[in-house]
């Protein structure tokens, strides 16, 4: 079996007298994608907000990489290769798209543009910022500012920033809320790609995109987690049934 590339061990995060997240065990193995699903208010973003260190959890461990992440900062864990996308984006309207990205993949390369900069390196960091651009399907579009991109062009980009960090773990948020039918079989289409080379954990509400994009699932439930299992299982479980899949899809059990 592959290694896992996330763990978290009993995570708990309390507001006070919410708790709105309890003793979540989950792992994430390495080279899979792996969706999180639940209702409203289940915990989805809360545990995006831990493991990415925008919060600090209450009680249990996050491991990444087999490195004990908890309670480091939001820059350090980026460093250690964890990116995230769609929850707040960093993208600068006014900018290009190369700019964008190009800005994103400085960030990770220790060189400033300034008069005394190497021109191999700038030369270098161009390169890689066209062939993240064209990894992400924006060579059409290099030249835009971002407050001039589609709603789906606008998530490719940010997708291309988050892999401009060289990620060993992409985490995405809702990654095609409010696209149509052919921006969204396109954004899936990209991330299957971009899953050849990392691992994905994602949350996400259209169940047909979940259910066809996904090696493994697991179900959140008012800050518990019901059940991590593989699409199919997911499907036939009744308890997640009538916890969530019956509202979402009209399963009848």
């Amino acid at each position: 079996m592959r290694e896992p590339i996330l763990q978290t061990q009993s995570l708990t995060k309390s507001f006070g007298a919410l708790v709105a997240l309890s003793d979540i065990n989950l792992s994430v193995t390495r080279g899979e994608i792996h969706t999180i699903v639940g209702p409203n208010g289940a915990g989805k973003t809360t545990f995006f907000n831990l493991v990415t260190g925008k919060l600090k959890p209450s009680a249990g461990r996050i491991l990444f990489r087999g490195e004990d992440i908890t309670g480091l900062s939001v820059h350090r864990i980026s460093r250690l290769g964890l990116a995230r996308s769609f929850q707040i984006t960093n993208v600068m309207l006014k900018l290009t798209v190369f700019e964008n990205i190009r800005l994103a993949v400085q960030s990770r390369s220790n060189v400033n543009f300034h008069f005394f900069a190497s021109p191999q390196k700038l030369i270098d960091i161009n390169s890689k910022a066209l062939e993240i651009i064209e990894k992400v399907n924006l060579l059409d579009d290099y030249d835009k500012t971002a407050e001039s991109l589609s709603h789906g062009a606008l998530r490719q980009l940010e997708i291309g920033m988050a892999l401009a960090c060289d990620p060993h773990l992409m985490l995405l948020d809702e990654p095609t809320a409010g696209m149509g039918v052919a921006e969204t079989q396109e954004t899936m289409q990209l991330i299957r790609e971009i899953a050849q080379n990392m691992t994905i954990l994602l949350i996400e509400h259209d169940m047909d995109v979940v259910f066809s994009i996904s090696d493994t699932i697991s179900v959140f439930h008012y800050g518990h987690l019901l059940v991590t299992d593989t699409p199919q299982k997911i499907r036939e479980n009744e308890e997640v049934q009538n916890a969530y899949l019956g509202r979402k899809m009209g399963v009848t059990s």
